[in-house]
Formats: C-alpha cells, sequence, structure tokens
C-alpha cells in the first residue's frame, strides 16, 4: 500500500527540519515544535455553523525547527519551497502583506502582535509529511506548530485552550480563508486513541473513545489527488449561504435549526425569500442533518459500536455530494469503491471540492479495498490514489 505523503523529501521529518535548520542558518535549533495532520470523521461545514465536529488526529506531522534572532524579524525556510521568506513589523502589520506559504506564518505572527503579545524574533525552518491540499488541515498542522514555537520561544502566556482561535483568527483575517474552527482545535486539542467532540459554539471538548484497533478496524485515508483550495470563492459561497439563511430564520446559526423542525424551517425559508429556493433549500438541509449525524455517531462510540457508524458517514458523503454539492467526480468514485470492496462507511474529509475520502474498514482488508478504488480509477482517466492506513 502507499503512503499518502507528499511528493519531496522522504526521511524523519523532525530530523530534516532539524538538517533544514542547520544547513540554512549554520547552527542547531534551540528547539523543535510539530503539530500533526487531521481527519474529520465527520461533521462537514458544520463549524462555522457554530455546530458540532468530531476529528481525530494522524500520525502525519508538521516539523519547525526554530531559534530567537536579534529585532522584530523573521526568516523562514521551507524545505517545500524554493526560497526562504523574511519579514518585519511592517509585513505582519496587517493581512495581505505577505502572500504565498509565508502568508500562514506572518498570519500566526500578526494574530500574536494583535492580541498584545510581545513576539519574538525568530528563525524557522519547517518540514512537513502531511500533503498539501488533501484536505488534511496541513495549513492548520502549520500555523499550530509555529504558534507552539513562538509561544515558547517567547515565553508567552497562552494555554492550549486559547490557541484554536487565535490560530484561526490568522487564516481568516491574515490569509483570507474562511475556515470554521475545528481544523485548529483538532490539531492542537485532540488526543491519541480518541476523536475530539468539539462544540464549536462554546468550544467545549469532549474526547470520545476511538479505539480501531482493538476492534480489529482501520480507517483508510485515501488521498483522491484532486488537490482543492479552501480559500476559493465555492468554500466563501458555501458559508456566505449559510449565513444569509440563518438570518432569514432568525436564529444565530443554523446549529439552532433542530432536525425535527427542519421542513418548518425550510417553510419559513421560502417564505423570507418570497420564493421557493432549492439551492439554499438544500444547503440548510445538509448543515442541519449533519449535526445530527455528529451526535448519533458521539452516542455509538460512546457505546463502542464503532462498525455501526458506518451508514452515518455515507449518508455524510451522499449529503455533502447532493445537498451542499461539494464532493468531485474523483471522490464519489472512491466512495463508491471502498463501500464496493467492502468498507462498513465511506465519506469525503475535508472542506471539499477535492483531497481525501475516509473509509471505515476491517484492519486486514486495507490492501484489497485500495486495490480496488486504485482499478477504479483508470476506467476515468485519473492519476491512481495514494492511500494511508491509520488507527
Amino acid at each position: 500500500m502507499t503512503d499518502a505523503a507528499p511528493s519531496g523529501p522522504t526521511g524523519d521529518v523532525t530530523d530534516r527540519a532539524t538538517t533544514g535548520f542547520l544547513h540554512r542558518y549554520g547552527e542547531q535549533p534551540a528547539g523543535r515544535w510539530a503539530a500533526p495532520g487531521r481527519v474529520n470523521l465527520i461533521g462537514e461545514h458544520t463549524d462555522y455553523n457554530d455546530g458540532f465536529v468530531l476529528p481525530f488526529v494522524l500520525p502525519l506531522r508538521t516539523v519547525v525547527a526554530a531559534a530567537p534572532q536579534d529585532g522584530p524579524r523573521w526568516t523562514v525556510w521551507s524545505e517545500l519551497a524554493d526560497s526562504p521568506v523574511e519579514f518585519g513589523v511592517d509585513e505582519v502589520a496587517g493581512p495581505g502583506r505577505v502572500t504565498g506559504w509565508g502568508a500562514y506564518v506572518a498570519g500566526v505572527i500578526w494574530a500574536l502582535r494583535d492580541a498584545g503579545h510581545d513576539v519574538p524574533g525568530a528563525r524557522l525552518a519547517i518540514a512537513s509529511d502531511v500533503p498539501i491540499g488533501s484536505g488534511l488541515s496541513s495549513s492548520a498542522a502549520l500555523e499550530a506548530a509555529v504558534l507552539a514555537a513562538l509561544v515558547d520561544l517567547g515565553g508567552l502566556d497562552l494555554p492550549a485552550e486559547r490557541r484554536p482561535r487565535l490560530a484561526q483568527r490568522a487564516e481568516n483575517a491574515y490569509v483570507g480563508s474562511p475556515t470554521g474552527i475545528m481544523d485548529q482545535s483538532a490539531v492542537i486539542r485532540c488526543r491519541p486513541g480518541q476523536a475530539l467532540f468539539l462544540d464549536c459554539r462554546t468550544e467545549a471538548v469532549e474526547h470520545i473513545p476511538f479505539d480501531l484497533a482493538a476492534a480489529g478496524l482501520a480507517v483508510l485515508v485515501i488521498d483522491s489527488r484532486a488537490t482543492h483550495r479552501h480559500s476559493d470563492g465555492e468554500y466563501a459561497a458555501r458559508r456566505a449561504s449559510c449565513e444569509q439563511a440563518a438570518e432569514l430564520l432568525g436564529v444565530p446559526a443554523l446549529r439552532d435549526v433542530p432536525v425535527a423542525g427542519l421542513d418548518e424551517a425550510l417553510g419559513r425559508l421560502d417564505q423570507a425569500l418570497g420564493r421557493p429556493d432549492d439551492e439554499t433549500r438544500r444547503r440548510v438541509r445538509h448543515v442541519v442533518t449533519e449535526n445530527q449525524r455528529v451526535l448519533d455517531t458521539v452516542e455509538l462510540l460512546r457505546a463502542g459500536r464503532i462498525r455501526d457508524i458506518g451508514p452515518l458517514l455515507t449518508a455524510s458523503h451522499a449529503s455533502m455530494r447532493d445537498d451542499f454539492e461539494i464532493t468531485v467526480p474523483e471522490i464519489d468514485i472512491a466512495v463508491e469503491a471502498a463501500l464496493a470492496a467492502g468498507a462498513y462507511g465511506a465519506r469525503m474529509t475535508g472542506g471539499g471540492f477535492g483531497g481525501c475520502v475516509l473509509a471505515l474498514i476491517d484492519a486486514d482488508r486495507a490492501d484489497a479495498v485500495a486495490a480496488a478504488v486504485t482499478a477504479a480509477y483508470p476506467k476515468h482517466t485519473y492519476p491512481p490514489p495514494n492511500f494511508h492506513q491509520t488507527t
């Protein structure tokens, strides 16, 4: 089976970050800080609707090797970039002044400074095993690792529970990507062997047992290699549609529409618009039913019934495909092939328009399911997907 790793450097990611720092700056780093990629088990596009999500983290990591440097200046090297970026106070004084991959680092510095923290100057070297553009939160992993490095180097008072909101602000306000709080919360607050049940309104968390290995199960992550971008217009359009619908319904967010009251809410939505709007109705239906699927999944996991969550995963995918319209053919084919090969459930994970699929499988079926998905791709002239089996 082929692991879903980014093309480029190989070897231990911590060693690569350390070696990169040594070669770039001529000395050893003061330390190394890491954050993982994440998979969202269920709960897609519910986070910015104040709803519920259930992510868990992967053994894939982004590592930042760093050391302080004099003055308020920051130099950043990445193994995946042709040249380093360097910026000072002027560039982090406001959004948009640093672009490209360096904006995620500059955004963290800007958000820290905007929150009143005295951010130390630093030299950083970045290495990562989290595939870029695959829906496994490579940007959040980068933000969280950089944030941890700067907090420690500067001795800043920023407890872990406050870090996700600051990292999200960096991505929303500085980078310009309208993501919710889930990704940053997952990569900072998840624990091994558990899924993170997150209430995105209150930021309350519960660590839900998710011991796949004990149940003889695994999650097969299928990287479709159909790259997506969160900052494109489609993601923003979905968020704007949800926010408009909540306003028309007179609720703070779509989280406040119960699944039992969905039909009544859709009727009120038509009245408020003065006409039936099938697209907006479908967007609302996805969010409301997806929130309920998260709650149902949590109840099954609390009862130790991991296999039984499969139909909820598959129903989530159908909702994303038909109601929220954020899947692409490569993704749908991977889901269909995995289910046909015996997966208990499968769904796209991440913001959509590409990225990864997760399939809940018997651990000893990973190679067979991967082979079935791979065999389905040439029929549609798509490049073969990559796979990563995780527990």
